[in-house]
């Protein structure tokens, strides 16, 4: 039995320089299992072969698309009876959203090593939360599990960014405020394609109780997340961490400086605001002849006829970091 089972994914962006220190540190204390993949395929069997170890924490060691691959293998997968232990997200990769909220910042290692005090101490349980998790079915054989989906024009200029920016070689905070200026540059003037993000395309979007809002949309996320892009938190205005929440704001930049200045002022969610929409639902539909959505760094596209419908899972349990 390891204390602690390590995935790690060498292609993550993160991992290209820090990877051998990982390995080092992982050879200087034999109770943690490492385990590398070569591709995401093969979470799957890296899943399988940790739940043999039965692990205290699966610690994950890649970027947002890696612990996606693998909550959804650990939930799904049926690896360890329906009962996985803690799941810890080392900060890496280049937007770190998962690893953010659960409190791991900074250095990978040093993340890594709080994790082994934590279980050595004695003291994982208090610090184990718990989130529900987003399933997104879009037709596929299971459904796919998350914890932050960007969509609409965000989903554009995050594609925009990582296939026009990513390639420069800029830092990751310059390659994001970069393509987030182009974006705004090009939704202001209303143009778009060429060297500038796509147009946004106008879609739907659904919740069972709080009825449907059409029209074209310059952010959509999804999440169960507490923070999220911009410093925005959303448990404060629900009061109910860990579930399901959405947030679409209208295309113009008045809708879109409303949500700012509310994020800004602390009061986003409190009351109405034109063009912003702050909903929480347990089932969300979203359609469109075209229309991009990014789970937690993998792409799903909303096709005519063929909604992508997201629902909330059972409350999972994670490995807080943070004092």
């Amino acid at each position: 039995m390891a204390s602690v089972a390590l995935l790690s994914n060498p292609r993550s962006t993160g991992n290209r320089s820090l990877l051998p220190r990982v390995r080092e540190y992982c050879a200087a204390h034999p109770d943690i299992f490492h385990y590398e993949v070569e591709d995401v395929d093969q979470i799957g069997e890296a899943i399988r072969t940790i739940a043999m170890v039965s692990p205290r924490i699966v610690a994950i060691n890649g970027g947002d698309g890696t612990v996606q691959a693998a909550l959804t293998e650990l939930y799904s997968g049926g690896h360890f009876g329906g009962s996985p232990p803690p799941v810890a997200v080392l900060p890496n990769g280049k937007t770190n959203l998962i690893a953010f909220d659960l409190g791991a910042e900074g250095d990978p290692i040093k993340a890594l090593e709080r994790v082994v005090e934590l279980v050595e101490s004695g003291g994982i349980e208090d610090h184990v939360i718990e989130r529900q998790l987003i399933a997104l079915d879009s037709g596929g054989h299971r459904p796919v599990l998350g914890m932050f989906l960007g969509g609409a024009y965000l989903a554009d200029v995050m594609l925009y960014c990582r296939h026009r920016i990513y390639p420069l070689g800029l830092p990751n905070g310059l390659s994001h405020f970069l393509a987030a200026m182009l974006g705004l540059f090009a939704m202001i003037l209303g143009i778009g394609g060429g060297r500038l993000p796509p147009k946004p395309e106008p879609m739907t979007v659904s919740l069972i109780r709080q009825g449907e809002f059409k029209g074209k949309f310059s952010l959509l996320i999804v999440t169960t997340l507490e923070k999220l892009l911009l410093s925005i938190r959303t448990s404060d205005a629900h009061g109910s961490n860990g579930h399901m929440k959405l947030l679409a704001t209208e295309t113009g930049v008045g809708a879109l400086f409303r949500m700012l200045g509310a994020t800004w002022r602390g009061t986003l969610g409190q009351r109405q605001l034109e063009g912003v929409h702050f909903e929480q639902g347990d089932e969300i539909r979203i359609e469109g002849q075209r229309s991009n959505v990014i789970l937690d760094g993998e792409i799903f596209e909303a096709k005519g006829g063929k909604p992508i419908i997201l629902t909330s899972t059972q409350p999972v349990p994670f490995l807080r970091l943070a004092a």
